[in-house]
């Protein structure tokens, strides 16, 4: 049977490198490709993506996985073999589902439409996007339809971010959060003068910004023999390998945190990716457990250790050297009010920790409803306005700072967005069981010792990879299912002590 190992492991391996060789296409047109390749692009990609579905989906893998059912009996659960075999199995009923075709039209469709997502953005226009937009909601109900579902169509498009995982199981989890964030933001609306965020006010050069995101992303653990940032109009993390990792960012010479905080996030992906073992490369293995599971890891070196004050207990006197002029009487409390103001605001990346999930919460409920038809495309920027104002009070003056906001659409993402919610749930799940391992790893922050951190993320979740479900993996670390209680008495303590609720 290791015969028939071998030949399914080597076929996994060709569909792995042409899944990453278009992710390499899909990087290089997200940075540096010319505007004028986008056409000859979204063939290549399409091209490539059909090549490798057709692949996957042969007879032969079918057979293989057949005769090697009597192995994934034998082999202990917990195996590599096991989870490999188990993984693939998974993947290979689902991707059956689907015709080659609207796999390859899925790839050049998504490539053509970022494009003209990013000049509708730029022009602030929907009207540009909308006919494309059109077609791709089109293609995805034919792809959840393909795939099947028994209560919702959203159900089969979550669960290829989040397995297993229904759009009900979210709307229970978002009400939660939902009922407990609504009244924290009133009560903070009412001292909203007590945080101030004056000191990253004004200009901060970008080229410093740039720089100095590449001492943080060092310091903290981001392997640049292995990895690199760039420019994207959207930041984003892609991997072709654990040992090529590649983060964008995006920065503003008027908004600070937004490049910071924007490269911290992808850190945090691109270190779960660097620490995925090599011996599950070029396999279905060489992947996060979910998108949650991915989320959990860059929200809490976004928010749980960059917006702490040991954190910048560590790196206010490096960014002083950066910007003497602008910070040289900061105080580390003045930078930890800064980085923490809950203030409504349009764009999701920019968000603050408690508003944060009300923007997740707004996408979510456009996602479901348009994928039900209750809701048509040429409604969203009306109804996205709509919901600004009744879950942040505020309306957005332009679709650019509106429903053009996000790539995910343009890029076939339906299903994603929920996950940025979730993956807050499990960071602070994760950091109460990191806790009780290490019970002063924040104080330790404040000296610098990133290490530990990331040591205990390696054993418990990045040196796992696909093996397990979301929630098995879950409960393996924490004892429990997704539970939002301990993110929530974070939020009601961390925010409780700021705003002197």
């Amino acid at each position: 049977m290791q015969a028939q190992l071998q030949q399914l492991k080597d076929i996994l391996a060709e569909v792995d490198d042409l899944m990453r060789a278009a992710a390499v296409l899909q990087w290089d047109l997200e940075t540096y490709m010319p505007p004028g390749g986008v056409e000859a692009r979204s063939q290549q990609l399409a091209t490539l993506e059909r090549l490798a579905h057709t692949r996957f989906v042969s007879e032969e893998v079918g057979r293989l996985l057949e005769d090697l059912h009597p192995l994934l009996e034998q082999e202990e659960p917990d195996s590599n073999t096991a989870c490999l075999l188990r993984v693939t199995q998974s993947e290979y009923e689902k991707e059956c589902k689907l015709p080659g075709e609207l796999v390859a039209e899925l790839a050049r469709k998504t490539a053509l439409a970022h494009t003209i997502w990013q000049n509708a953005r730029e022009t602030k226009t929907f009207s540009t996007f909308q006919p494309l937009l059109n077609e791709l909601v089109d293609l995805m109900r034919r792809k959840a339809e393909n795939l099947g579902y028994t209560d919702h169509i959203y159900d089969p498009l979550l669960d290829v971010y989040e397995p297993q995982m229904k759009t009900a199981e979210v709307a229970a989890i978002f009400k939660t959060l939902k009922d407990a964030l609504v009244p924290l933001i009133q009560q903070i609306a009412e001292r909203r003068d007590v945080v101030q965020d004056k000191v990253f006010q004004g200009h901060f050069d970008v080229k410093r910004q740039w720089d100095f995101s590449l001492e943080v992303l060092r310091e903290i653990g981001y392997d640049f023999r292995c990895g690199r940032q760039d420019a994207s109009a959207h930041p984003f993390t892609t991997s072709f390998s654990p040992d090529d990792v590649r983060i964008t960012t995006r920065v503003a010479s008027e908004h600070f945190s937004a490049g910071l905080f924007g490269s911290i996030h992808e850190g945090g992906h691109a270190l779960y990716e660097q620490g995925i073992p090599r011996e599950f490369v070029r396999t279905p293995l060489n992947n996060g457990a979910s998108s949650a599971i991915h989320e959990s890891q860059s929200r809490f070196w976004e928010n749980v250790v960059g917006r702490s004050r040991p954190f910048w207990t560590h790196f206010l006197p490096r960014l002083q050297r950066f910007y003497p002029e602008q910070l040289a009487n900061a105080t580390v409390d003045q930078v930890y009010q800064a980085v923490n103001v809950v203030q409504p605001s349009f764009i999701r990346v920019e968000a603050d920790e408690v508003t944060y999930n009300l923007h997740v919460f707004l996408r979510f409920e456009l996602e479901t409803d348009l994928l039900a038809g209750a809701i048509e495309v040429k409604d969203l920027p009306e109804l996205w306005n709509q919901k600004m104002n009744i879950y942040l009070g505020i309306t957005p003056p332009d679709d650019a700072l509106g429903v053009l906001q996000d790539v995910h659409w343009s890029a076939g993402l339906f299903g994603y967005f929920p996950t940025y919610a979730l993956g807050n749930v499990l960071a602070l799940q994760f950091e109460q069981r990191m806790r009780q391992d290490w019970p002063g790893w924040d104080t330790e922050v404040a000296q610098g010792k990133f290490a530990p951190i990331l040591h205990w993320q390696r054993e418990h979740i990045h040196a796992h990879g696909r093996k397990f479900a979301p929630q098995e993996l879950v409960q393996r670390v924490t004892g429990e299912t997704i539970n939002p209680q301990p993110y929530i008495a974070y939020l009601e303590a961390k925010y409780g002590e700021l705003y002197g609720l």
